[in-house]
């Protein structure tokens, strides 16, 4: 039964953005049960999907070209209890071209020894990414910018492996600059951090204790947290919109980039201080 969504005409042609930061190991299933209802349930976006769980040095990830209500993976990972404390998931809608599983978020790359997730959420208009030793490959705007990302990180930081400071002043100004292009709503994470910038719209909740009960909003489901987590357990998802109907969800202000770590809100910056004022020409290419 598809549960009415208030968020539904805000989010319409939009694809689904899901992230995770916790303080300990935290399985996903209750909020990827409703989240994986958007593609092709309680909304139209059945170009694919994806899902990262980040898992010491290792980063276990699933993508399908199937939409994600009906597809036997998804049931699989809704009802697998992988425990992380990073995690990035993506329904896709595919604005032009065909569905390809090189087009399916969450991309992935190794730089400095680790793993990067990244899934973009928008429409990039005329972006062409710095040239570097990351190239995509598919033909999304989305990996485009991905690849723009670890290429001007790379440059600073040759080895790869920035502090919390670089990172941030960095991914503001590039975010900054991209999102002029279009809309560029985005979660990234390497294990450690996961970062997410609102571009138009995201939201987000932190729980912790004393924790609650809480109701999917795209599913007749619920879940009361307080048999599940410890009294020093903090989980904070970050999604496109609500995943539940009777919790306070935060919404982000666009052009503000967010950094998460162990289940907290540790940083927050600005990405349209010092956007750049010329925008790059470049090729036009789907999400």
């Amino acid at each position: 039964m598809a549960i009415p969504d208030p968020d539904a005409a805000t989010r319409l042609s939009m694809c689904q953005l899901l992230g995770m930061s916790a303080n300990v190991p935290t399985d996903i299933c209750f909020s990827f049960t409703g989240f994986r209802q958007r593609g092709g349930s309680t909304d139209h976006h059945a170009d694919g999907w994806g899902i990262g769980f980040f898992e010491d040095a290792g980063c276990r990830l699933f993508i399908d070209t199937e939409a994600s209500s009906h597809s036997p993976i998804a049931a699989l990972v809704s009802a697998y209890p992988i425990r992380s404390t990073q995690v990035i998931a993506h329904i896709r809608k595919a604005t032009r071209g065909v569905t390809r599983l090189q087009n399916t978020h969450p991309f992935q790359r190794e730089i400095g020894g680790r793993y990067w997730l990244f899934a973009h959420n928008g429409d990039l208009a005329d972006f062409v990414p710095r040239p570097g030793p990351v190239t995509p490959v598919g033909d999304t705007d989305s990996e485009a910018a991905f690849s723009h990302l670890l290429n001007a990180l790379l440059a600073e930081c040759p080895d790869g492996r920035p502090d919390e400071d670089t990172l941030m002043r960095l991914l503001a100004h590039e975010a900054g600059r991209i999102a002029r292009h279009g809309t560029f709503n985005f979660l990234l994470s390497n294990g450690d951090w996961l970062i997410a910038h609102c571009s138009t719209l995201l939201t987000w909740i932190q729980r912790r204790a004393p924790f609650s009960v809480a109701h999917l909003a795209d599913d007749d489901l619920s879940v009361d947290f307080r048999e599940h987590t410890g009294t020093d357990d903090r989980v904070v998802v970050i999604a496109t919109a609500a995943l539940t109907d009777n919790e306070a969800w935060t919404p982000v202000a666009p052009g503000t980039l967010l950094l998460f770590r162990q289940g907290e809100l540790v940083r927050q910056l600005s990405t349209t201080a010092d956007a750049d004022q010329t925008a790059t020409p470049s090729l036009r290419a789907e999400t």
